[in-house]
C-alpha cells in the first residue's frame, strides 16, 4: 500500500528547484556536487512546506529530463535524502517525502514561534506585537462587568453580539461609509472571516485572483480550500497595484473571488491610492468578481499627518462587489481573535447560515472586550501607542539592516508592519534555513508567492526594536555569509539573547 497522499510533478518540482538558485559563487565559495545540491534543494522545499510531507516525487528519469541532468544525479540525490530521513521508497509505489524522526512537521504558513523558544531565537516570522497595556487588562475587566446578562443565555451569537455589530457599523459610518448592523458579521479573527467567504463563494476548483506577493497564511488557507490561485503581479517597490493588469486577469480568468490588501499591503507595505481603489472596484464589477478587501492594517499608518484614502468599499455604494474584512489582531493584539465582515445584508445572512456547520460563533468575552475598547475611546489610545511602537521598531530595523546588509534593497513603507526585502541575489529559502542555525527566524519570499516566485526576497516585520533589532540584523548578516560561502551545517548554535 502506498504511503503518499499527494504528488508533485516533474515540471512543477523542477520549477521550484530552479527558483532556489543562488547568485554566482564568489571567491572562496564551495559548490557542492550536483547530486548534493539537488538533495539540498528538495530538503529545503520539504522543510518550508512548499512540497508537502508524504508527497510522491517524480520518477528519477522524469525529473532528470525536466532538470536536464543525468539520471545518476537524481538517483544519488534520492539516496542521500533516504539516508537523511527526508525520503521513503517502496518498490512499485515510488518515493515520497518524509521528515526524520524527532523533527517537527513543516508549516506551510507563518506559525508563531513557541514562547519558550524566544530566549535563543529572534522571531521575525510573525508580524505581531505584544499586547498594549494597560488597555488589554482594562478591556477584559470592562468585559467581565458586562458579562452577567449574556451568561444567562446560551452564548451562541452566529452573527456576533448585537452591541458589537452596531458599534462596528457606526465606525464605518463615521468613516463616510453608511453601514447598518445587518451588514456586519463578527468572526474569529480575519482568518475566520476569509475562510467563511472562501467556502461561500470559492468552492473547490474555483479561481481566486491574488496579489503576487500576498499574505502567506491567506494563500495557504485558499489552497487548503481547494482554490486555484491566479497571481497578479504587484508593481515594483511601493507602487502597488497595476490596475490594467488586474483588469486583464479578471477579464480573461474570470475568477469568482479576488483578494487584495489595499491598506499597507502585506508583505510589501504599499498603500493603494484612491484612483487605484476606484479602478479595482470597477474592474471587479465588470468581470463579475467579488472583491475581498483585507483592512487589517488600515489603522497602522506610521507617518504623522498621512492622509488615508477612502475605504475600498466606499467605491461600491451598491454593495454588490466589495466584501470588507477587518480585525483587532494587527492594530491591537493578535491574541484578541476578533474579526468582522462588512458586506451586503444578503451576503451576511448567507455567511451566518453557513456558520452553523463551522464554529457557531465567536467568544462572547472577547467581543465584549473589543466593544468596551470601541465605546470608551480605549481603542484609539491603544492604537496610537501601537503606532509609536511600530514606528520606532521600523526605524531601528531599517537602520540596522542598512548597516549590516548594505546590498539588500527595500523601500520604507508609511505604515503596516512589514519590510519586503530583496536579498542581493541570495536565495530566501537558504537564508531562512541558515537563519535558524544562527538564531534568527525569517520567512522566505516564496511563502508569499505562487509556484516558487520571490526566491530572492525575505519579509522582515517591525516586531523588534532597539538592541534586539541590531542583533537581528547581525544574525541575518551571519546567515547571509553562510549562504554566500555555501556552508552547510556545523554552524555555531544560536546565542541566548535577553532584551
Amino acid at each position: 500500500m502506498a504511503q503518499w497522499t499527494s504528488a508533485v510533478g516533474a515540471a512543477q518540482l523542477a520549477r521550484l528547484l530552479t527558483s532556489q538558485q543562488d547568485r554566482p559563487a564568489g571567491p572562496g565559495a564551495r559548490r557542492p556536487p550536483a547530486y548534493r545540491a539537488l538533495a539540498d534543494g528538495i530538503r529545503l522545499l520539504v522543510l518550508e512546506g512548499r512540497v508537502p510531507v508524504a508527497a510522491r516525487l517524480p520518477a528519477e528519469r522524469e525529473l532528470a529530463l525536466s532538470l536536464s541532468v543525468s539520471r545518476t544525479t537524481v538517483a544519488a540525490a534520492y539516496e542521500a535524502l533516504r539516508t537523511e530521513g527526508f525520503l521513503e521508497s517502496r518498490r512499485g509505489a515510488g518515493s515520497w517525502t518524509a521528515v526524520p524522526a524527532g523533527n517537527p512537521l513543516p508549516a506551510r504558513g507563518l506559525e508563531p514561534l513557541p514562547p519558550e523558544a524566544l530566549g535563543s531565537m529572534i522571531d521575525l516570522g510573525c508580524a505581531a506585537l505584544p499586547a498594549p497595556e494597560p488597555w488589554l487588562t482594562r478591556a477584559v475587566q470592562g468585559a467581565l462587568e458586562e458579562l452577567p446578562p449574556y451568561a444567562h443565555t446560551h452564548g451562541d451569537y452566529p452573527a456576533g453580539l448585537p452591541a458589537l455589530r452596531s458599534m462596528i457599523a457606526e465606525r464605518y459610518t463615521a468613516r463616510g461609509i453608511p453601514t447598518m448592523p445587518e451588514q456586519i458579521m463578527v468572526t474569529t479573527g480575519a482568518m475566520g472571516a476569509i475562510d467563511a467567504i472562501c467556502h461561500l463563494f470559492g468552492g473547490r476548483g474555483e479561481r481566486i485572483a491574488v496579489e503576487s506577493p500576498s499574505y502567506a497564511n491567506i494563500l495557504q488557507l485558499m489552497r487548503e480550500a481547494g482554490a486555484r490561485l491566479v497571481p497578479v503581479a504587484m508593481a515594483e517597490g511601493l507602487a502597488g497595484w497595476d490596475v490594467d493588469r488586474w483588469r486583464q486577469v479578471l477579464r480573461e480568468a474570470a475568477p469568482r473571488l479576488a483578494y487584495v490588501v489595499a491598506d499597507f499591503h502585506n508583505p510589501t507595505g504599499a498603500l493603494a491610492d484612491e484612483d487605484q481603489r476606484r479602478r479595482l472596484v470597477e474592474a471587479a464589477r465588470s468581470a463579475g468578481t467579488v472583491l475581498v478587501v483585507d483592512e487589517t492594517m488600515s489603522e497602522l499608518y506610521l507617518e504623522p499627518g498621512l492622509d488615508m484614502p477612502r475605504p475600498v468599499c466606499g467605491f461600491d455604494p451598491a454593495g454588490s462587489t466589495v466584501i470588507t474584512v477587518g480585525s483587532a489582531s494587527k492594530a491591537f493584539w493578535a491574541g484578541m481573535r476578533i474579526g468582522w465582515v462588512r458586506a451586503a445584508p444578503d451576503v451576511v445572512r448567507s455567511l451566518v447560515a453557513a456558520r452553523a456547520y463551522a464554529d457557531l460563533g465567536t467568544p462572547v468575552l472577547e467581543q465584549l472586550a473589543v466593544n468596551w475598547l470601541f465605546s470608551t475611546g480605549g481603542w484609539e489610545q491603544a492604537v496610537e501607542v501601537r503606532r509609536e511602537q511600530a514606528r520606532g521598531n521600523r526605524d531601528a530595523l531599517v537602520a540596522a539592516v542598512r548597516r549590516e546588509l548594505p546590498d539588500w534593497e527595500f523601500e520604507v513603507p508609511g505604515g503596516g508592519l512589514t519590510l519586503w526585502v530583496r536579498t542581493g541575489g541570495l536565495s530566501g529559502s537558504r537564508l531562512a534555513e541558515a537563519g535558524e542555525r544562527v538564531g534568527v527566524r525569517v520567512p522566505s519570499g516564496p511563502r508569499f508567492g505562487v509556484d516558487g516566485a520571490f526566491e530572492g526576497y525575505v519579509r522582515l516585520p517591525f516586531t523588534v526594536g532597539g538592541a534586539v533589532a541590531e542583533e537581528a540584523a547581525t544574525r541575518l548578516a551571519a546567515a547571509a555569509r553562510l549562504v554566500e560561502t555555501g556552508a552547510s551545517g556545523g554552524s555555531e548554535p544560536p546565542r541566548t539573547f535577553v532584551a
